[in-house]
């Protein structure tokens, strides 16, 4: 994997470095104390996982990473434990507080090479299999209208019927194609190709509305302009 870090301060980018160099998949690129020379790289390169400080001088962790277009992997890497909920909301795939140690650093790194793995699989394929109870449920994601968080459980809103998987969001978002679906809500995802029309702050598919959040409009006009 290939991948970037941002972070204000210098010693906390010479940890990451040291870290990532014990990783075998893992090759970080480059480290910027300058969040806005990272932009600059980012509109040139591809990378896929970003380690994030979040409380930067110029601009937060948080709004640099809502203002990418294209959003690779994220592990947050902080001294603040405050934000964990948000990261959660923005799909982050780990939440890492400083000091953090060399295990729980390839801890994260191993979730975010899980994830990738299953990104790059789901680009060559056209379905996905469902755990529903005891049974594996093919679907493919042309079926798919939207997906919708209901506590521990996943609803899959297809054509002609819904289904019920046990499994995090961040699970069922990651077994997805990014190129055909968005978050529009901390509850929500939808299909780009099914969207019948968008409103300030709800979405229709299919005669069913679903909410629009602000921090995620942005991404979803993105999308829809692609």
């Amino acid at each position: 994997m290939k991948a970037i870090a941002i972070d204000d301060e210098p010693i906390a980018l010479d940890i990451i470095r040291s870290h990532a160099s014990k990783v075998p998949f893992l090759d970080l690129k480059a480290e910027f104390t300058d969040a806005f020379e990272a932009l600059e790289y980012l509109q040139k390169e591809s990378i896929d996982l970003l380690f994030l400080d979040i409380k930067m001088p110029d601009i937060s962790g948080i709004d640099f990473f809502h203002s990418l277009s294209k959003k690779p992997l994220l592990i947050f890497t902080t001294a603040y434990s405050e934000h964990a909920v948000t990261s959660f909301e923005m799909d982050a795939v780990d939440y890492l507080l400083k000091p953090f140690s060399l295990a729980r650093f390839i801890k994260g790194c191993n979730k975010a090479f899980e994830l990738y793995n299953f990104r790059n699989a789901s680009e060559t394929s056209d379905h996905l299999y469902l755990k529903t109870g005891y049974e594996q449920i093919k679907v493919f994601f042309n079926d798919i209208l939207y997906l919708e968080a209901t506590g521990n459980y996943v609803t899959f809103a297809l054509k002609d019927k819904n289904i019920l998987s046990r499994c995090t969001f961040v699970e069922a978002i990651n077994l997805l194609p990014i190129d055909r679906f968005v978050r529009v809500h901390r509850s929500y995802v939808v299909s780009l190709d099914k969207v019948d029309k968008v409103e300030r702050h709800q979405v229709t598919i299919n005669h069913k509305t679903i909410p629009l959040s602000e921090a995620f409009r942005q991404s979803l006009a993105e999308s829809l302009n692609r």
